[in-house]
């Protein structure tokens, strides 16, 4: 069977004319476990960088909920939630066992006259339910895509397993460790691609039209009694797959798999650059009265632009204009020169940018500045800010069950004193919930607990309004490129306080630099105005930087004190896009040792905010929700509000 289907596979190659919707983000669509590909096997297939995925599967004996995210064109990441049905949590909890994981595939080479390549690691720093590591080959032809690989792990489960041949080239490859570093959470090098063995497994997708799909896949799962997962003994070695696909967003998947069982998935997939759609610019309603300048203030308010000063002198325009919405500099521009030529600007026009009374970006020179004369001032009043709307808030994978939500009826306001000060509010109201059901204690509240009691906040959710938070923002730019920013109240969920940062940004640099000083007190459970009686004062220096070269990246380097006292530094790293897209992962590492942290062995996580129909979905994910290296959750981050005024080199 397997000589029969290489051949076909090599004669298609050969023979027929190429796919050229190979790495379609219509045709491909996400396997059971979140990575693009067939129905367990992975393909050689991408989404272009900024696309967003989630999938949920029920199978058996493993249910899963996966994200997957492209920063960029050659890299996939996911990460995954899974319940294992029929195997015990163990430590006397009478449900099932529950998992979480991360996984990565990078793209070696793009499909041309020779295949697509592509190299990847499943659940890459997790405690190995799903560890496993493959490389993949796909070549389409006409309606077919098909897809040729090479499993080690939980991809190694094949009758025509054979020797791994990178045990010729090293030794230590021939051995896959049985034991997992710390119970996961730590890389662990020496069983990537090791084992005695490796697994082919191949298969094809075929477009039958633009809303159905047939896969079919040679299963190389492993499902013997040495896997940690109890799989059924497979009856095929063969898995088939059928997915409808009612737009370019949803698909919704059947397969039967190793002969055992029917499987459901449902895939959901975005990609901003083209499902986002592009703000336009809206003209506003204008009398024939009003002067070319009056014009300019209202079509610049109508998209959510403030205008606080126009200037003027014999060949230019100055005007100082804030706003908070737009999500990049480039719209901003973008609007405010659309709204010059909507009113007749003739002169050239200057920009001084600010947002929250900071000064962010200006081309307005001094002399101009000096010499021209006030032709619009906005006088300051006070006012508010206010929307609801429905959220969703999940909490996944904990011990007390897999999945708990809430559906949040939210409000949040922000009255503007002036300029530079406000105050902010979150209230919340919980329709539906069950966080009631969350009792299991922590096990580990090392050094002390600020975190880990997450459950006693969320328990009171429950029909009773709650503040998420309450808090008086001050900013100022004290000198050119050197920002502060005061804030006192509840701060967030869990602490209140007051704080200050300072930050220096200069828009002509690639990096900033600055630090903040907090004093927090803890909230009670009631997430009111109730205070526990845990206070510290924490603080961290913080350096940023933005790399628009070959690889785009935003990175950020902070050390100080943490909520729960431990001292250390936390690396992010994240990919921004023109949309408001962005992606990023982080790792804490403090005095606390990875025996006193526990499972997980350091903190660590990822997370999104990603735009879907015109709303910004924001998620953090960490394996585990611990007490050391644990961060205030600040409404507002003085980097984060000027960086987005920002430009984009190189794209």
């Amino acid at each position: 069977m397997l000589t029969f289907l290489k051949k076909v596979y090599l004669c298609s190659i050969l023979l027929l004319p190429q796919f050229i919707l190979s790495d379609s983000y219509l045709y491909n669509s996400f396997n059971n476990h979140g990575v693009i590909g067939l129905i367990n096997t992975p393909s050689a297939r991408f989404f272009d960088e900024g696309s967003f995925g989630l999938t949920l599967y029920d199978g058996t004996p493993d249910q899963k909920l996966t994200m997957t995210s492209y920063p960029y064109n050659w890299l996939e990441t996911s990460f995954f939630y899974t319940n294992i049905q029929n195997q015990s949590y163990g430590a006397g909890y009478n449900q099932d066992y529950k998992d979480k994981g991360f996984n990565l595939k990078f793209r070696l080479k793009k499909e041309g006259r020779l295949p697509a390549i592509a190299i990847g690691i499943n659940d890459i720093a997790g405690t190995g339910y799903y560890s496993s590591e493959f490389i993949v080959a796909n070549y389409g032809v006409n309606n077919f895509d098909f897809s040729l690989g090479l499993g080690w792990g939980t991809l190694n489960g094949s009758k025509y397993a054979f020797k791994n041949p990178l045990i010729n080239v090293y030794d230590n490859f021939a051995e896959r460790p049985s034991q997992f570093a710390d119970q996961g959470g730590q890389f662990q090098p020496s069983r990537y691609f090791s084992g005695s063995k490796a697994s082919p497994f191949f298969g094809l997708n075929y477009i039958y039209n633009d809303k159905f799909k047939f896969k079919f896949e040679h299963d190389s799962t492993d499902t013997n009694s040495l896997n940690r997962i109890v799989y059924d003994t497979r009856k095929s070695d063969y898995s088939l797959g059928l997915e409808y696909q009612p737009n370019k967003n949803y698909v919704l998947g059947l397969a039967y798999e190793r002969g055992n069982y029917i499987s459901l998935k449902f895939n959901f997939k975005t990609d901003p650059g083209k499902d986002y759609e592009k703000y336009k610019y809206k003209p506003a309603e204008v009398e024939a009265a009003d002067g070319a300048y009056r014009r300019l203030v209202k079509n610049l308010e109508e998209n959510g632009i403030g205008v606080k000063k126009i200037i003027e002198d014999r060949t230019k325009i100055g005007i100082e204009v804030s706003q908070f919405t737009h999500p990049s500099f480039e719209i901003i521009e973008e609007i405010v020169y659309a709204a010059s030529r909507d009113s007749n600007i003739k002169k050239d026009l200057k920009v001084d940018y600010t947002t929250a009374g900071l000064q962010v970006s200006s081309n307005l020179d001094t002399e101009m500045a000096k010499d021209a004369i006030t032709v619009y001032s906005a006088r300051a009043e006070p006012g508010l800010i206010t929307n609801t709307n429905l959220n969703f808030r999940p909490f996944l994978a904990a011990r007390d069950g897999f999945f708990k939500y809430s559906l949040l009826l939210e409000n949040n306001s922000e009255y503007i004193f002036n300029d530079r000060f406000f105050f902010s509010s979150n209230l919340k109201y919980s329709i539906r919930d069950n966080f009631g059901d969350l009792t299991i204690p922590p096990k580990d509240t090392y050094p002390a607990q600020v975190r880990s009691d997450v459950k006693s906040y969320l328990r009171n959710f429950k029909n009773r309004v709650i503040i998420g938070r309450a808090e008086f923002n001050y900013f100022k730019t004290v000198k050119n490129n050197q920002h502060v920013m005061i804030t006192a109240g509840l701060l967030e969920e869990m602490f209140s306080g007051a704080g200050f940062e300072y930050l220096y940004f200069n828009q002509k640099n690639d990096f900033a630099a600055g630090f903040e000083v907090f004093n927090v007190r803890k909230r009670d459970y009631k997430i009111r105005f109730g205070h526990l009686d845990y206070t510290n004062t924490i603080g961290s220096v913080n350096f940023y930087y933005r790399n628009h070269k070959y690889i785009p990246f935003d990175a950020k380097i902070s050390y100080g004190e943490y909520l729960a006292g431990d001292v250390g530094s936390t690396i992010e790293l994240s990919r921004s896009f023109k949309t408001g897209l962005k992606f990023g992962v982080f790792a804490s590492f403090t005095d606390v040792t990875s025996e006193q942290f526990g499972e997980g062995s350091f903190d660590k996580g990822i997370f999104f905010n990603v735009p879907i129909y015109q709303n910004f979905v924001s998620y953090s994910w960490r394996p585990l929700t611990k007490d050391p290296a644990a961060r205030l959750n600040r409404q507002h981050n003085l980097y984060n509000m000027l960086v987005k005024f920002k430009p984009f080199k190189g794209e």
